[in-house]
């Protein structure tokens, strides 16, 4: 006689299911605070740290230097973004790690103690390719990180919520930078000591949501089978099978291209350019760069939490996604034809206020055009190729700009790639 279980049907999967019952502020707050760990460790070492130790290690050829470790990290990055997005797609309650039961947060974890692991070595590197090598690996497991924290929103997080948690959550991508770019300069001056701050709290912070939220487990008849042949088509999607998704991919790229190429030598240009030191004696370029943060990052707190709300509220995402790059383009036109401090400070106002609603706005809509439940992590991680594969593409442009034309070429041409990136978001279809 056949076995009657097999007739069954599966019973569906809560993991795999469309969230609908709004999330709590404790939610908001845990996944924040990771967040807030995460982009503090990968955009204070890029700004800050990595610049200054490549000055001390080969101050003639600093900028290639920086080009090359910002470059070849990025695509490191690029790799490693789906493969840890599809192993958190495909992991079951089987492999559960003492109490992390889910797909989630046991990489979430994993990932981020791998990544302090290599800040720290980082610390005592004196040469440019001990940088460059452990740049690439934090690389690789801070967007493994990324990959299952990004999937948290549409796992989570209902439509009609989803662009106000996205400002929220968006705001320490900025706030990130200013918090440890004090850290760095007002506190824990020291190279190492540093590198080991950021270490310690990338790991920290990530604990509270690890520990105290809900990470759905995927049962393993849902899961589909591991191959590697499926770990291979992790970096595709097809436009025409999925044109909107494709239009979503191509404007983030464009837009953190534009990001990439205007905030990469932004140390360098007010050292070498505004001569920031010269202006404000006993005042170091560094102190100048963390004014300009600490201004970006206010403008960005305001609108990602307006612009999420306003977004949500009224469900037209695509307009705000093209104001707020227009904005962007504004900033960098500003530096394009006035190279003074007063000019620095009018465009971080700019770029903070565009980037802050572009955050939120843009990721709620990219939620929108996953292809499906079952990878989501894995096509979000596809989605992050377009926003961390810029630096090193950025990088690729912005030292030859900068070296035949000088720093207005170099934004001249951010303004342009924003334009572009505001403008195309309209060829998506499927969002208002």
């Amino acid at each position: 006689m056949a076995d009657q279980t097999t007739d069954k049907p599966r019973a569906a999967s809560r993991a795999l299911a469309e969230p609908t019952v709004h999330v709590r502020h404790g939610w908001v707050a845990g996944l924040g605070l990771a967040s807030l760990g995460m982009w503090m460790a990968s955009y204070t070492p890029l700004q800050v740290l990595i610049p200054t130790q490549l000055q001390d290690i080969t101050p003639r050829h600093k900028i290639v230097a920086l080009a090359v470790v910002t470059g070849t990290s990025a695509i490191a990055a690029g790799i490693a973004t789906p493969i840890a997005g599809t192993l958190s797609d495909s992991t079951t309650h089987r492999f559960a790690i003492g109490r992390l039961t889910g797909r989630r947060h046991r990489w979430t974890l994993s990932m981020a103690l791998l990544a302090a692991v290599c800040l720290a070595l980082l610390s005592q590197q004196k040469t440019v390719l001990g940088v460059a090598v452990l740049w690439i690996l934090f690389s690789a497991f801070q967007n493994g990180e990324f990959a299952s924290l990004s999937a948290a929103i549409p796992d989570h997080v209902p439509i009609r919520q989803r662009a106000t948690v996205a400002g929220w959550v968006g705001m320490p991508q900025a706030l990130g930078l200013v918090v440890g770019t004090f850290l760095v300069v007002a506190v824990f001056t020291g190279l190492t000591s540093g590198y080991l701050v950021l270490a310690v709290l990338l790991a920290a912070l990530a604990l509270p949501f690890v520990l105290l939220t809900p990470d759905h487990p995927l049962e393993a008849e849902h899961a589909e089978p591991f191959s590697w042949r499926r770990l291979a088509n992790s970096y595709w999607i097809s436009p025409r099978d999925y044109p909107d998704f494709a239009w979503a991919w191509f404007t983030r790229f464009l837009m953190s291209l534009a990001i990439a190429m205007g905030t990469l030598y932004l140390l360098y240009f007010l050292r070498d350019k505004i001569h920031y030191a010269s202006l404000f004696p006993g005042q170091t370029a560094a102190d100048g760069l963390l004014i300009l943060i600490v201004i970006y990052t206010a403008g960005v707190v305001l609108t990602a939490i307006v612009g999420g709300m306003i977004s949500d509220r009224r469900g037209r995402r695509k307009t705000m996604v093209t104001v707020s790059g227009l904005v962007i383009a504004a900033a960098a036109l500003l530096l394009t034809f006035v190279e003074t401090w007063p000019a620095s400070i009018g465009a971080a106002v700019l770029f903070g206020v565009g980037f802050g609603a572009y955050l939120a706005v843009d990721q709620a809509l990219i939620t929108q055009v996953l292809p499906a439940a079952r990878d989501r992590a894995k096509d979000l991680g596809v989605i992050n190729i377009a926003l961390v594969c810029p630096s090193a593409i950025g990088a690729l442009i912005a030292a030859p700009l900068v070296s035949l034309g000088g720093y207005p070429t170099l934004f001249a041409g951010t303004a342009v790639v924003a334009i572009l990136g505001s403008v195309l978001v309209w060829r998506i279809k499927s969002v208002p």
